[in-house]
């Protein structure tokens, strides 16, 4: 009975031993406590890169005046004419003395007489240079000649360059002595303009000298047939005997700007708003008309 009650006592022993045998080995994990720390933001300044100007050298030799750093605008105004104006002065005395030879040959033919060798080289020249139909009568070309070789007044000349090149500080201006807008066709002719449409070819002419920039304006208008009612103008004001008024002349500046109407008001309103700056140096006064 004894050995009964020991033998269960043991077995129970040994199944209390077998039960809890297995997890006597198991080491507790350690736990871990993560420590709550501050989130530091260090703000690190990145260097701003300013993008490289690259500066557009000037295609000319001109010692062109910074006409942007002068400030007050009446010194502006008359400094730019100034600039611009002998030019202007040059070319309208070279059209004046071609116009008197072309009036003269125009009554001797008239009265049936003929042109020297040397007037008949003379004419010959200025027929090719304008373009005039080789074909038509001596009497006729002279005609048309007087048509196109004439002087454009200076003040109206003076405040399309000043319209058109900002008094003298456009890109255009700077870089490539062009105070008129003239374009060209050619690749290379000139100056590239940034807003050029895709596909377009044009550029705007570059020249090497004022002079040239000025006879290129005057080309423009005494030759293109976009100008051909502004050279009706002037030589009906010519057959009238009337002076070459600028603000009538310049109503055949229409196709001259997109803006049509509104570029010649802008130009007419120049005029009329800088007379006191037509007045060159020596005191006399810049004519508005022949």
């Amino acid at each position: 009975m004894k050995r009964t009650l020991f033998t269960r006592f043991i077995l129970c022993l040994a199944l209390v031993v077998a039960t809890l045998a297995p997890f006597t080995f198991l080491v507790p994990k350690p736990v871990v406590i993560v420590a709550e720390t501050e989130l530091v933001v260090v703000e690190v300044e990145v260097p701003v890169v300013e993008p490289v100007k690259v500066i557009e050298p000037p295609l000319h030799q001109v010692d062109l005046p910074d006409f942007a750093a002068i400030y007050d605008i009446p010194t502006k105004k008359r400094q730019f004419f100034a600039f611009i104006r002998p030019a202007i002065d040059a070319k309208n005395t070279e059209l004046a003395q071609d116009r008197s030879k072309l009036e003269y040959w125009h009554e001797q033919i008239s009265l049936g007489l003929g042109l020297t060798d040397e007037e008949q080289i003379s004419l010959q020249v200025l027929i090719k240079a304008y373009r005039i139909n080789k074909e038509a009568s001596t009497l006729q070309q002279i005609n048309d000649l007087l048509m196109r070789v004439d002087i454009i007044p200076t003040s109206l000349v003076l405040v399309q360059a000043a319209n058109e090149s900002a008094w003298g500080t456009s890109r255009f201006a700077r870089i490539g002595l062009n105070f008129f807008g003239i374009w060209c066709y050619r690749t290379g002719c000139g100056m590239v303009p940034g807003g050029r449409n895709t596909g377009a070819k044009h550029e705007v002419a570059a020249f090497q000298s004022v002079d040239a920039a000025v006879s290129g304006y005057f080309n423009n208008i005494n030759k293109h047939n976009a100008y051909h009612i502004f050279r009706t103008i002037r030589a009906e004001l010519r057959a009238q005997d009337q002076p070459l008024d600028a603000e009538i002349l310049a109503t055949g500046l229409l196709p001259y700007s997109e803006r049509g109407a509104d570029y010649v008001l802008d130009i007419t309103d120049m005029l009329r708003h800088n007379q006191s700056y037509f007045v060159e140096p020596s005191g006399q006064q810049t004519a508005l008309a022949d």
